[in-house]
């Protein structure tokens, strides 16, 4: 799989690819660590301990990639610019009440593994992506939605219908966010959600162009067959013409 370089920064593009992999391979156990934790709410303290010591080990080892990348940067403030929301999921966890958004730093993993190879095929890297925002937003605004006294999400079904409301802007109304970091969670959403279908529906539109005009084309070619077709029944029809005046012309 091709991945994207900076020329810039050569140091950066070289600690990235060779980490890559390893950094794929942990943004997915921490997304199945931390579905694990969200939706098995009957297991037992001790378990509970060792996944959310997990989560943080990975986390950690997020931060640490972020701070490495910082440290080779040729033009750090240019890195931090163009890194700004690495920088954020790194930073906003520490804060407790907003520890659902390391979500963050595992969709910028994957995205930066998968998204230079699905890029070119636009409708499956959409499609991807959605799912996958999606399935992290219902998560996290679970997680933190539901332990709230007066919250409306307190399941993964109501999480995944706010989700598929929001993500599509429709906000239908019947749940929303009560706290905090589901309300972060809501407007990150809401953001990644009309870039989403500002890309759909210009694949959409693409597509729509592309068979137009595919359709023109074969309009003026059939039109350009038709014309030549009549030119040659013309001259057939000269042809014999000729041959009936040359056989009706006395010997």
């Amino acid at each position: 799989m091709s991945k994207q370089t900076d020329e810039t920064e050569p140091a950066v593009s070289a600690w990235e690819a060779r980490t890559d992999l390893a950094l794929t391979t942990l943004a997915l156990l921490f997304l199945g660590v931390y579905a694990w934790q969200v939706l098995d709410e009957g297991m037992d303290r001790g378990l509970h301990s060792v996944l959310e010591g997990t989560l943080w080990v990975i986390w950690v080892l997020f931060a640490a990639d972020y701070v490495i990348r910082l440290s080779l940067a040729r033009r750090k403030l240019r890195f931090v610019g163009r890194h700004i929301l690495d920088l954020l999921a790194v930073a906003l966890p520490m804060v407790r009440q907003l520890r659902a958004l390391r979500l963050l730093t595992v969709l910028r993993v994957l995205n930066r593994r998968f998204g230079s190879g699905l890029r070119g095929r636009v409708g499956i890297y959409v499609a991807g992506t959605t799912l996958l925002i999606g399935l992290a937003a219902a998560l996290a605004v679970l997680d933190a939605e539901r332990r709230d006294p007066e919250a409306n999400i307190t399941t993964f079904g109501d999480a995944l219908w706010w989700t598929l409301t929001t993500i599509t802007t429709v906000g239908y109304g019947d749940r929303y966010p009560v706290t905090t970091e589901g309300r972060l969670i809501a407007a990150t959403l809401m953001i990644g959600g009309i870039a989403l279908i500002g890309v759909a529906t210009g694949t959409i539109a693409s597509w729509f162009l592309e068979k137009i005009a595919g359709a023109e084309d074969k309009d003026e070619s059939t039109y350009a067959e038709v014309v030549a077709m009549r030119g040659e029944l013309a001259a057939l029809r000269a042809e014999l013409a000729g041959v009936n005046r040359s056989g009706s012309s006395p010997p």
